[in-house]
């Protein structure tokens, strides 16, 4: 018979234990006295709150842990900076003494505090005054090396005069400038004379066999610079709003060309791919009708992969069904598993026939022609809605007097083209090509049917 005990235990219940059923067992009796001090020992543990993260948690207070110290103490190392640590040697002396920077011509003393044991050193920073060697010519060199018809000596001698002053800061030479003695002259004009001497006093005073490292400057390139950026400085609103509009139409122009280049790649490849299985197939007619010794497999040419099927191949080690060589790989969509299974149907081809090794390889050479002719058919299909939508505008342009006659047979429904050269050479081409709108979609293209005969309605009810 079953005890309550025992049905308690089957249902999930609890109170098997014996401190619930109130059966005195022999444990209880030995091992009463250690009961009692572990529940002595236990303490109230409290839940760290939600919200609240841990490391908050663990400052706080428990009966675990020690008190939380009343005063900071100072006991570890750990990672606090070391104080430092002061010796019983003597202080060094310092002095408050004069100094005077080389950098200075004036001569000016001025005062700070130093070491008295660096006194009468020089000025340590007097080393970070870089200055720029600016060429010395003579009055020989001038005459023979150096004349220019546009530029007198006197005007040559102030503008290196100030490029000793200024070292060479240019904007401030030209702000310096005397116009009302000289010539007014530009910033270019200024740092043309200046490097064409100093390139001409190069090449004098190199000795031959030495590499000389001649300074250029392209005055006409730098007047050219800054005429743009002033151009594109002064720009309106309504200009810079223009090329940001032009700058998305060329990118709109630059992924309307990808597509198509994309599309013309795969129609390519579809192409050859049909081609290829046509010979292949008059290879092995053929063959059959000479009767020569074939093997089971032969080799197939290259096919590229987006034609028809690839299947997998099952080489590895063990036992496998055959009927495993039939199963569809995954790269195959399901628009295509129905529509290779409606091509089937209409054609009478049981869609798990029995799978023999010649009746697996027809079949699945079978289905990869039939996904290669429904891709042809896309591709077709779509060649010829664009052709049609060009049509379309063409005649629509040609109505509203943009182009001249329509001259010329359009592709039929058949698909068959006429369309003359020169037709497509005219002077409105750029307007019949649509490289700038979005790439068709089913419903843009209901769209534009449907407003393309409502169109062509209502000009047909007009008197």
């Amino acid at each position: 018979m079953t005890t309550g005990a025992d049905v308690r235990d089957i249902l999930e219940l609890g109170g098997t234990d014996p401190e619930n059923t109130g059966i005195i067992s022999k444990k209880d009796i030995i091992n009463s006295d250690k009961k009692k001090s572990k529940k002595s020992t236990e303490t109230l543990t409290f839940k760290r709150p939600e919200g609240m993260h841990r490391e908050v948690y663990a400052l706080l207070y428990s009966d675990k842990k020690d008190t939380p110290p009343l005063l900071p103490s100072d006991t570890t190392q750990g990672y606090q900076t070391v104080k430092a640590k002061l010796g019983c040697k003597k202080v060094r002396p310092w002095k408050w003494m004069p100094f005077s920077n080389p950098a200075r011509k004036d001569g000016a003393i001025f005062y700070h505090w130093r070491r008295v044991a660096d006194e009468g050193k020089d000025y340590p920073f007097a080393r970070f005054n870089k200055t720029v060697q600016v060429p010395v010519y003579s009055e020989q060199e001038y005459q023979m090396y150096l004349h220019d018809d546009g530029w007198t000596k006197a005007e040559t001698d102030h503008l290196f005069d100030l490029c000793r002053r200024f070292d060479l800061r240019f904007i401030v030479i030209h702000d310096r400038y005397d116009h009302q003695q000289f010539r007014k002259r530009s910033v270019e004009d200024l740092k043309e004379r200046y490097y064409n001497i100093c390139a001409r006093l190069a090449r004098v005073r190199s000795t031959p066999g030495s590499d000389l490292k001649i300074p250029v400057f392209d005055a006409g390139h730098e007047r050219r610079r800054k005429e743009q950026l002033e151009r594109l400085y002064s720009r309106t609103p309504e200009q810079v709003s223009e090329e940001e509009y032009l700058i998305q139409e060329l990118r709109k122009i630059e992924s309307r060309k990808k597509e198509r280049e994309k599309k013309a790649q795969d129609l390519q490849k579809l192409i050859t791919a049909a081609d290829t299985t046509t010979e292949m197939r008059r290879a092995e007619r053929k063959a059959t009708k000479k009767k020569l010794p074939q093997k089971k497999e032969l080799e197939k040419p290259t096919v590229p992969e987006t034609a028809g099927i690839k299947f997998p191949d099952f080489k590895s080690s063990g036992v496998t069904l055959r009927s495993q060589r039939m199963k569809l790989p995954s790269s195959v969509g399901q628009k295509k598993i129905k529509a290779l299974e409606q091509m089937l149907t209409e054609l009478g081809v049981d869609l798990n026939p029995m799978p023999t090794e010649e009746i697996v390889q027809m079949f699945n050479e079978l289905r990869s022609d039939q996904v290669l002719l429904y891709e042809l058919k896309q591709a077709y299909a779509s060649c010829e809605y664009e052709l049609q939508m060009l049509r379309h505008r063409y005649e629509a342009l040609a109505k509203a007097g943009g182009l001249g006659p329509v001259t010329g047979d359009w592709p039929n429904t058949d698909g068959q083209l006429g369309v003359s050269l020169d037709d497509l050479k005219s002077e409105g081409k750029d307007a019949i090509i649509d490289v700038v709108g979005a790439p068709l979609t089913p419903n843009s293209r209901k769209r534009r049917e449907s407003a393309s005969s409502s169109s062509s309605i209502k000009k047909v009810k007009k008197p």
